[in-house]
């Protein structure tokens, strides 16, 4: 919320500047809009939000799944750890044989037990990045017919800057107020 006031200020400043610069401010037309309420009217935005959700709901059913490996094989190895605690206790298990056996059979299921949770954070990791990947991609061509549209709609209403209430960024900007290589020429 912050981020987004703070970008919405220094937007509002360049206007600021840009307007001092150019033409004066009775000619300047600033407008905004709230671009996640228009998406969210857009039938395309609920297909694809639809669309997501069952894909995470398939990750999250596979992370479930893994979690309840883990957590069984976890509990597996403690259960045989009591027992072969309570075989020593008892004399069962007596000679050096038996017991560096009994090391290697716990050593062995706590390896896999590691091995599964690493590989278990790793999918969480790729699941994570696979969703935004795919919410980009997804998401993509219905943020460019919006702003597309939105620039229609300001050229149209001669508008020369729409800002974007949800982000605090600017949509739209007349490229007549765009003074980028008069900045650079300046620099150089």
């Amino acid at each position: 919320m912050k981020t987004s006031a703070i970008k919405m200020a220094f937007v509002l400043a360049a206007f600021i500047i840009l307007m001092g610069a150019g033409k004066s401010y009775s000619q300047v037309k600033v407008a905004y809009v709230d671009s996640e309420t228009i998406l969210k009217q857009l039938p395309e935005y609920t297909q694809i939000t639809k669309d997501l959700q069952g894909v995470a709901k398939l990750y999250q059913d596979t992370i479930t799944a893994k979690e309840n490996e883990i957590k069984t094989k976890a509990q597996t190895m403690q259960t045989r750890y009591e027992e072969v605690q309570k075989q020593v206790q008892a004399g069962q298990i007596t000679t050096d044989a038996q017991k560096q056996a009994v090391e290697q059979e716990l050593q062995t299921m706590q390896t896999e037990v590691r091995t599964l949770d690493e590989s278990l954070t790793y999918y969480k990791q790729f699941a994570d990045r696979d969703l935004a990947s795919r919410q980009q991609e997804m998401f993509k061509p219905v943020q460019e017919k919006v702003t597309k549209t939105i620039e229609s709609v300001a050229k149209e209403m001669k508008i020369n800057f729409v800002l974007d209430k949800s982000t605090g960024a600017m949509v739209y900007g007349d490229k007549e107020f765009d003074i980028t290589f008069k900045v650079l020429d300046k620099l150089k």
